[in-house]
């Protein structure tokens, strides 16, 4: 997966949201996915124009808990590299063998 993909979750207590992913990090396996799995933060000001409070912040998943929604029918696929003649990879959905864009 990479950052900009639409997903859905498939388990845990968003089960069934949607959301592009913000940030990807593969060292811990995790990605962001923008309004799933929000968290409250109490920050403190830092500077005298910032406000101290308590910030609504999306935290990472597990990104075995999600899955690339397919272009063609937006449902949940797996994904498949494909080579051309030209040398270029691309990824495939499983379902509708749709190449899936890379967004950013």
């Amino acid at each position: 997966m990479r950052r900009g993909d639409t997903v859905q979750v498939m388990r845990g207590d968003d089960k069934g949201a949607t959301g592009k992913i913000l940030k990807v990090f593969p060292k811990t396996g995790r990605v962001l996915v923008e309004g799933v799995n929000i968290v409250k933060k109490h920050r403190r000001a830092r500077r005298p124009e910032e406000q101290s409070g308590i910030l609504s912040m999306p935290a990472p998943i597990a990104a075995s808990n999600v899955m690339l929604l397919d272009p063609k029918s937006g449902k949940p696929t797996r994904t498949r590299t494909r080579v051309d003649a030209d040398g270029t990879k691309e990824r495939v959905s499983a379902k509708s063998g749709e190449s899936i864009a890379v967004t950013r």
